[in-house]
């Protein structure tokens, strides 16, 4: 079956009026596969099972064969350069790298097995020991930084799980967390790396089967607010820009033993309890919801980006993802327009929340699909220079609406068109006449634009 990426949306959250800003865009589709179950996790004090080679001590680079990647232009033939990626390159008064603030996702780069429900996973790499182990947790993170200092990114993003094993206790968990987070913490002195954001993993683990802010279990409920609450404070302490809340086990797989209003009350007061403890903090980053539907539950909550925001609108708590990397120049040239239009993306950012395929298996193919999807968004944007200057696309838009360039049109507008008006209205000028929308001449303008390069 042939599946296309679904774009999402993640909507802000404030206390304030609900405000439609889009605050981060990055590619999502339907899953293809089920995220493989890792090894068995250990405590703080890692127990003798759990120390197989568990050692944090890896000599030399992780990357020793991969050289920093650098733009080179269209006309290169290095799998490992940017052809249409110039971070400093000046496009519309702001350098490229600040347009699309490129971010790495920790989780599928350095977590992805290349399992999936047919076939064992296929990613074995060179640093990884097989364990879930606290001094292996530290070791990717330094691979981590390495690689992002080698693509040439400022920030990457977390679950709190990915980057830190589970401990016995919760206790034990927060305790590896703040060992991981001490290692980054370090590890991005002297660099402007930072997480674009961080979140907390309230999907994986069994106790999280039937919800996280909506189970129907208090201690879950307890234990989910704990768990955002300590990965909140490690992203504030990391200099993390947002936190992003996924309700991918919010919501239901039947009405017949659920009780819907109760499960959005219970997680309307959850994200204002979230809101409240960022101002405690004093944590200034954007809160973010991630829409994504039947991901992995029947019905979701956070169905798309209309349904979120009429949640938030109505509780008072107002404000792309794919699972493969973006190489569609068209579909990249649409997102770059809507960023360009939008003013661009921060705080907010890229990231490829997309899991490198099960084939690719050798440690450069992360390298190069980063470089395919970071030159495909760069090459959107480059062709959304070409569309604005040529204006064609502006005018045929312009003409679309232009009815409205009216005295009857800035009255609708203006909140002032009420129906006995355009009754009177319609009732005089009869039958309204439609035109064309132009489909195909528009869809002419956007491939002229992919061919001029």
């Amino acid at each position: 079956m042939n599946m296309r990426p679904v774009p999402t949306l993640m909507i802000a959250i404030g206390v304030a009026k609900m405000k439609h800003i889009l605050n981060i865009l990055c590619f999502s589709s339907v899953l293809l596969a089920v995220i493989a179950v890792g090894p068995p996790t250990c405590p703080v004090d890692v127990e003798a099972e759990c120390t197989v080679g568990g050692s944090d001590n890896w000599k030399g680079e992780f990357f020793p064969g991969i050289p920093q990647i650098r733009y080179e232009g269209p006309s290169s033939k290095n799998p490992l350069a940017f052809k249409w990626y110039n971070a400093d390159e000046e496009i519309l008064g702001k350098k490229m790298k600040d347009w699309l603030r490129f971010s790495v996702a920790f989780w599928h780069t350095f977590r992805g097995t290349g399992g999936d429900p047919f076939g064992m996973p296929t990613k074995n790499w060179p640093w990884e020991d097989g364990t879930n182990s606290l001094a292996m947790a530290k070791r990717r993170m330094r691979a981590n930084f390495e690689f992002i200092k080698k693509l040439g990114v400022e920030r990457w993003c977390f679950h709190d799980r990915d980057i830190a094993p589970d401990g016995k206790t919760l206790a034990e968990s927060n305790a590896n967390l703040e060992e991981v987070i001490a290692v980054a913490k370090q590890l991005q002195e002297g660099t402007s790396i930072r997480p674009l954001w961080g979140t907390a993993q309230l999907f994986m683990h069994p106790r999280y089967m039937h919800g996280a802010a909506t189970s129907p279990e208090i201690g879950v409920y307890a234990y989910a607010a704990a768990q955002v609450k300590k990965a909140m404070e490690v992203t504030h302490y990391l200099g993390g820009e947002n936190f992003v809340f996924w309700g991918g086990r919010e919501g239901y797989q039947s009405l017949l033993n659920t009780d819907m209003k109760k499960e959005l009350d219970h997680m309307a007061s959850f994200l204002h309890a979230a809101s409240d403890w960022k101002k405690k903090i004093g944590f200034n980053g954007t809160l973010l919801i991630e829409p994504k539907p039947q991901e992995p539950t029947k019905h979701q909550y956070d169905w798309d980006a209309a349904t979120t925001i009429g949640f938030l609108q109505k509780y008072g708590l107002t404000g792309w993802d794919t699972d493969q990397f973006l190489t569609d120049i068209g579909e990249a040239t649409l997102v770059m327009l809507s960023v360009v239009r939008n003013g661009g993306l921060a705080p907010g950012g890229f990231n490829f929340d997309a899991k490198l395929r099960r084939e690719s298996i050798d440690v450069e193919d992360l390298f190069i699909a980063h470089i395919s999807g970071m030159d495909t968004l760069a090459r959107g944007l480059r062709n959304v220079v070409k569309l604005l200057e040529d204006g064609a696309l502006t005018e045929l838009v312009e003409k679309r609406y232009s009815s409205f360039n009216s005295e009857l049109g800035a009255l609708i507008e203006g909140g002032k068109g009420d129906f006995e008006m355009l009754e009177k209205v319609a009732l005089e000028s009869g039958e309204p006449s439609v035109r064309s929308a132009k489909q195909f001449r528009m869809k002419s303008i956007n491939q002229k634009r992919h061919q001029c390069w």
